[in-house]
């Protein structure tokens, strides 16, 4: 009985770890739609106004924006808002795989956005 309880929470802790890794999005791919100008049926790339993410180094760490005169409470509605504000694109669902890609490269940042690579690179 004992084996059965240990191989059920084996089970348990591995599905909700491969959960979590899908759920979390992928950074190169937000990356590739925070550089490309048709993101979300928007006029420009949101990297034109953060060139390598610049501004966003500590996106992650917030818990509340302030963003074109209103309050965003998730990192997923400040994207929105840059989205539909500044470029006058069309809001992602907040659970979708291109909004946790985004969130995803804006978290990768982390104090690490705007630094130039070594040369040689």
């Amino acid at each position: 009985m004992k084996i059965v309880k240990v191989a059920l929470m084996s089970l348990l802790v591995f599905g909700l770890a491969v959960t979590f890794s899908f759920a979390a999005g992928d950074a190169a791919k937000g990356k590739a739609m925070f550089s490309d100008p048709k993101f979300a049926g928007g006029s420009k790339a949101c990297s034109e106004c953060h060139p390598n993410g610049k501004g966003l180094e500590k996106a992650a760490e917030k818990k509340e924006f302030r963003l074109m005169g209103g309050t965003q409470k998730s990192l997923e509605e400040a994207v929105n808002a840059c989205i539909v504000g500044a470029n006058k694109g069309k809001a992602l669902d907040v659970k979708s795989p291109q909004m946790q890609d985004v969130v995803a490269y804006i978290n990768s940042l982390k104090g690490g956005a705007g630094k130039k690579p070594a040369a040689g690179y």
